[in-house]
C-alpha cells in the first residue's frame, strides 16, 4: 500500500514540476507578444477542454463583449480557435505549452519566430527559471519548518541554525579490541566531530577512517550530555574496518528563522552545483569508459566496464524515480519527500540548459549559433536537427527506463 501511496505521489509531483516549466514558458511568451495556442496538463488524447473567447454578456442593462472561458465541445476539438485553449489530458506525463509559429525562421506577428532574440532568449529559458523559483520556494518553507540534511556541509546560516535534539551519529555499539575500545568509546556516545571535521552523516566518520588508516584521529563526542574529545589510533589499510564501532543514525533537521530565505537560496545553488557537477562525472565517466575499451589490457578494459557500470548505477528514469524514490521517501516524511522535489525541480532545470538541440538549452545555442554566423535558420534544418536530437534523447530515456526495470527486479 505504501508503494502504490508513493507512486501516486511520485506522479503527482512530476507532473506538477513539469507543468510548472511549460507555464514559465507560457509566461515569457505572453508577455513578449507570443500567441499560445494551447497549454495543456498532461498528454493527448485529450480528456476535456476549454476556450477563451469573446462572449457578449448584459451588464448595467447593455451588452458588452468580455473574453470568458468556455467549455469546448468535443466536436470542435480538432478545428483552430482563436482563442487560449487551455485542455486537461489522460496521459499523466508532464504537460506542454503549444505556442503559434515555434520555428525560428516564422516572421508571422504574434509567432515564436518573429520574437525578438532577448524575447525568445526569455521564452525557451523561463521553464528552467520556474523550476529553479519551484524549489527555492520548497527549501525556503523547509528552512522555515526544518530542513532535512542530506549533503556533507549543506548551507545553512550557522547564526540562526536551530538543530533537533535527535539528530547525528550514536556509537551503537562498540567491537571488543578495536582501536575504538582501546580510546574509551560507549555505546551511546554522540559523535559530533572527527578531527575539524562536523559529523552529520555515518558515512563522515567512515570515510575520514578510510583515508586516514593508521593515524592517531581526535573524536569530539557527546557522553552524558557533556562534550569531550577521545584520541584513537585506527587501525593500518590492510585491517578490517579503521575505528570498529557500529553507529546509528537520526535524521538531522536545521530549522532557521530570519535566514530561511538566504538558506532556501544558497541551498537551490549548492544543490544546483551538485547536479551539474554529478552530470559531469557521468559524462566523464561514459567517455573514459568507453576509451578504455579499445585499450589491449585486461585491467585496463574492466576499469572501463567499471566505469560504465557506474553511469548505469548513477542515473534514474521516469520509472526509477516513480517506482522506487519517491516510495522510499514517501515512506519518511513530508520533509524529506518535499526536499526531493526540489532536487528533481533543479535537476529538469540543469537538463534543460544542456546543449542538446532537443532541449530549451540546446535550441537556444542552435539559435544563436546561427544568428552569430549571420545565416538564417531555416525551418526544414531546425527540424532536421531538433527532431535527431530528439529521437537520440528518447533512445537515453528508453535505455535507461530498460534499466530501471531490472533494478527494479
Amino acid at each position: 500500500m505504501n508503494i502504490v501511496f508513493g507512486i501516486i505521489i511520485g506522479i503527482v509531483i512530476l507532473m506538477t514540476l513539469v507543468v510548472l516549466h511549460e507555464f514559465g514558458h507560457f509566461i515569457m511568451a505572453r508577455k513578449n507578444g507570443v500567441k499560445v495556442n494551447e497549454f495543456g496538463i498532461g498528454f493527448p488524447p485529450r480528456a476535456i477542454a476549454w476556450v477563451k473567447k469573446p462572449v457578449e454578456v448584459e451588464k448595467n442593462g447593455k451588452k458588452v463583449t468580455v473574453e470568458k472561458w468556455v467549455k469546448l465541445p468535443k466536436s470542435e476539438w480538432d478545428k483552430p480557435q482563436d482563442g487560449l485553449i487551455f485542455s486537461i489530458n489522460y496521459l499523466p506525463i508532464g504537460g506542454f505549452c503549444s505556442m503559434d509559429g515555434e520555428s525560428d525562421a516564422d516572421t508571422k506577428k504574434g509567432t515564436f519566430g518573429a520574437a525578438t532574440f532577448w524575447g525568445k532568449t526569455k521564452i525557451l529559458f523561463g521553464g528552467v527559471l520556474m523550476n529553479w523559483l519551484a524549489a527555492f520556494v520548497i527549501l525556503t518553507i523547509l528552512a522555515f519548518t526544518g530542513m532535512p540534511q542530506f549533503i556533507n556541509n549543506q548551507f545553512v546560516i550557522k547564526s540562526d541554525a536551530h538543530y533537533n535534539d535527535l539528530g547525528g551519529v550514536a556509537v551503537a555499539e562498540v567491537i571488543d579490541g578495536s582501536p575504538a575500545a582501546k580510546a574509551g568509546f560507549r555505546a551511546g556516545d554522540k559523535i559530533v566531530k572527527v578531527a575539524d571535521t562536523e559529523v552529520l552523516y555515518p558515512e563522515t566518520i567512515t570515510t575520514y577512517g578510510t583515508e586516514h588508516r593508521g593515524e592517531e584521529v581526535t573524536y569530539t563526542i557527546l557522553r552524558d550530555g557533556n562534550e569531550q574529545s577521545i584520541t584513537a589510533t585506527l587501525n593500518p589499510a590492510d585491517a578490517e574496518y579503521a575505528l570498529g564501532v557500529q553507529m546509528s543514525y537520526s535524521e538531522t533537521f536545521v530549522r532557521s528563522t530570519w535566514s530561511a530565505p538566504i538558506v532556501g537560496l544558497g541551498t537551490t545553488l549548492q544543490l544546483t552545483g551538485e547536479t551539474f557537477r554529478g552530470l559531469g562525472e557521468l559524462v566523464w565517466n561514459l567517455i573514459t569508459g568507453v576509451g578504455r575499451q579499445f585499450s589491449f589490457d585486461s585491467d585496463i578494459r574492466e576499469a572501463g566496464q567499471a566505469a560504465i557500470g557506474s553511469v548505469g548505477d548513477a542515473v534514474s528514469g521516469p520509472v526509477g524515480i516513480i517506482g522506487v524514490l519517491f516510495p522510499a521517501f514517501a515512506s519518511t516524511g513530508a520533509a524529506n519527500l518535499a526536499f526531493l522535489a526540489a532536487i528533481i525541480s533543479i535537476s529538469l532545470a540543469c537538463m534543460n540548459v544542456l546543449p542538446i538541440p532537443a532541449l530549451d538549452g540546446g535550441r537556444w545555442i542552435l539559435i544563436a549559433l546561427y544568428r552569430l554566423r549571420g545565416k538564417k535558420l531555416s525551418k526544414e534544418t531546425e527540424e532536421k536537427i531538433v527532431s535527431r536530437a530528439f529521437m537520440v534523447l528518447i533512445g537515453l530515456i528508453i535505455i535507461i527506463t530498460i534499466l530501471d526495470i531490472t533494478k527494479l527486479f
